[in-house]
């Protein structure tokens, strides 16, 4: 984990009165995007305050939780056999009453939501984030007026962390409606309104300060940034534009006390109302899928196929049998465009594929060979997670038919049976095996190591060491000053382009 990464301090953003003690910090509150235009800063929030707090409610949940009974230390913890041992299991069943064992006891939470819809039959649609009821008993919505109705939940998404809860009543409750984010800019004014601390409806203000935040929640972040101040239970609470539209869920806070300290983040509008309109509809979201492992377009990489710039997603490998098999996508494409929306970045492509309807047929303009080209591919149903092994340390060493390969600062050999079991690899495994890497080397950085297996140099196949080399010399000779390896490791296929000395 980086720096970075460690200074998010995520604390369910819902206040727990009976559990989730509040020196928990886990942060999960939001704030969310601005107007579509530029405005002066406004004399009062006051109007818009008024208008909008009646559709901001409060979510309430319950849940059963086995815990020792509260005030009590934790039995002190002795050598079995110990005389102490059964005089303080004693002890603690005494105090509880219940012989030692752990009491069950209700654990309330509280977050907040905000209404969106009143459907003819009385059914009303309330949306919040899906850490807020996740592994609830019970959920109830607590309106403005302190009125509490119990609360169903219709569907939730833990991949974009939306959820959205069903109440019934014959009241006409207000709602609100969704804004176009995407026109939203930094600098605009926002208007959050939630449930922070358990407090009820609090109106704050600030700007956007940013937009396309990836905060590694999910695989799909591309937060709003804000300065208005979000706390722990402003979670799945709105924010506003000067227009009173939603143009973000509050999610989550970049906090190192719990408290807002001005950076504050939510999910956008354009990326929460198709997940919630097929949550509504049918109780989950199903999601396109391409079939094929990405990776990032480094400097290098795009200097050796010839990119002017650092944009797009580089297939490393594609699967067999898969929409972008049937649809001609190969391995080493850079996807530059994909149905007509650009491809800035790995995770921009995951977005846009996954908001892809499955079976629709896309153009993908992809980069191949020095030239741009473009394919059709239909898009498939994204089932599960790709589960992906942990990569672990791999046995150095090296035998008599290896070869230095001192351009990249590699030890190089053919996948014999003696090297398959040195470094743990399937018998029949195809390329070149990496069995030694010089640490002040350049192939060291780019992240080769022992036991990686290289398939391909410059998009061509490699059998043997001196494969290899032939082609890491003619690249040289060539006035290239990086090669493109296909390396298959403990993750799977992925490019690096090394500089050669």
């Amino acid at each position: 984990m980086t720096k970075t990464q460690n200074a998010f301090r995520y604390s369910f953003a819902r206040v727990g009165r009976l559990a989730a003690p509040m020196a928990l910090l886990l942060a999960l509150a939001l704030a969310v995007p601005a107007p579509a235009f530029a405005r002066g800063a406004p004399d009062s929030f006051a109007e818009l305050a008024d208008k909008l707090l009646p559709a901001v409610v409060n979510v309430s949940t319950t849940q059963v939780v086995q815990g020792r009974e509260q005030g009590l230390p934790d039995m002190p913890q002795f050598p079995p056999g110990s005389p102490f041992e059964d005089f303080f299991k004693d002890f603690f069943g005494q105090q509880n009453g219940h012989g030692g064992k752990p009491q069950k006891r209700k654990a309330t939470s509280l977050g907040s939501g905000f209404i969106i819809d009143r459907r003819s039959n009385g059914d009303t649609y309330v949306v919040t984030n899906n850490h807020v009821i996740q592994d609830a008993d019970e959920v109830s919505v607590i309106l403005q007026d302190d009125t509490r109705m119990k609360a169903e939940i219709v569907g939730r998404d833990p991949k974009t962390d939306i959820a959205v809860l069903k109440v019934h009543t014959d009241r006409k409750l207000p709602s609100v409606r969704f804004g176009d984010s995407q026109k939203s800019r930094v600098g605009d004014w926002v208007v959050a309104i939630g449930n922070p601390f358990g407090l009820g409806g609090t109106v704050t203000a600030g700007i956007i300060s940013a937009r396309g935040r990836d905060i590694n929640a999910g695989p799909y972040d591309d937060f709003i940034q804000t300065d208005a101040s979000i706390n722990r239970g402003n979670s799945g609470g709105p924010m506003f534009n000067m227009d009173g539209e939603v143009i973000g869920i509050n999610t989550a806070i970049y906090s190192p006390s719990g408290g807002s300290v001005g950076i504050g983040f939510a999910i956008p509008a354009s990326a929460a109302e198709p997940v919630i309109d097929q949550l509504i509809k049918h109780g989950q979201v199903t999601r396109g899928w391409l079939g094929v492992h990405i990776q990032a377009v480094t400097e290098s990489i795009a200097e050796t196929l010839g990119l002017k710039k650092t944009e797009g997603a580089l297939v490393s490998s594609v699967v067999d049998g898969g929409p972008a098999a049937k649809g001609g996508v190969k391995s080493s494409d850079v996807i530059l465009q994909f149905d007509r929306q650009t491809v800035t970045d790995v995770r921009k492509l995951q977005r846009i594929v996954a908001a892809t309807p499955v079976e629709k047929t896309v153009d993908v303009k992809v980069w191949r060979d020095g030239a741009e080209t473009t394919v059709q591919v239909t898009v498939g149903r994204f089932e599960d997670d790709e589960q992906v092994a942990d990569a672990g340390d791999t046995p150095q060493g090296k035998g008599s038919d290896e070869l230095t390969l001192s351009e990249l600062g590699l030890v190089l050999a053919e996948p014999t049976g003696e090297v398959l079991e040195r470094f743990d690899l399937p018998e029949g495994a195809e390329g070149v095996i990496i069995t030694d890497v010089d640490t002040d080397g350049t192939a060291y950085t780019e992240g080769l190591r022992a036991g990686d297996v290289v398939a391909e140099v410059n998009q061509a196949r490699v059998k043997t060491p001196a494969d290899v080399v032939k082609l890491v010399q003619e690249a040289k000779k060539a006035g290239k000053r990086s090669v493109l390896l296909l390396v298959e490791g403990q993750n799977g296929f992925r490019f690096v382009a090394p500089r050669l000395k």
